[in-house]
């Protein structure tokens, strides 16, 4: 059984935890990047930038929706 290293794992994680968590996503991913320099897996290196990419559009998706619905109940000034 081959060793895939850590940083493969901190990108399985934080890929699958994007869609729930995405903040701790994202530090999960950049860890993995980072960690990634010491073992130089390319599969790796492309994981955590996918699941940094992801966690990063859907947090953005998370702030819109909640703009959104803050404009629409009338809390939110709008000028």
């Amino acid at each position: 059984m081959t060793e895939k290293g850590v940083a493969y794992i901190l990108g399985i994680v934080s890929l699958v935890l994007a869609f729930f968590q995405p903040l701790p996503a994202a530090i999960i991913a950049i860890v993995g990047l980072v960690q990634n320099r010491k073992e130089k897996n390319k599969t790796a290196k492309k994981l955590n930038i996918i699941a940094l990419v992801v966690s990063i559009v859907v947090l953005a998706i998370i702030v819109a929706i909640s703009l959104y619905g803050m404009g629409a109940s009338g809390s939110f000034p709008v000028y």
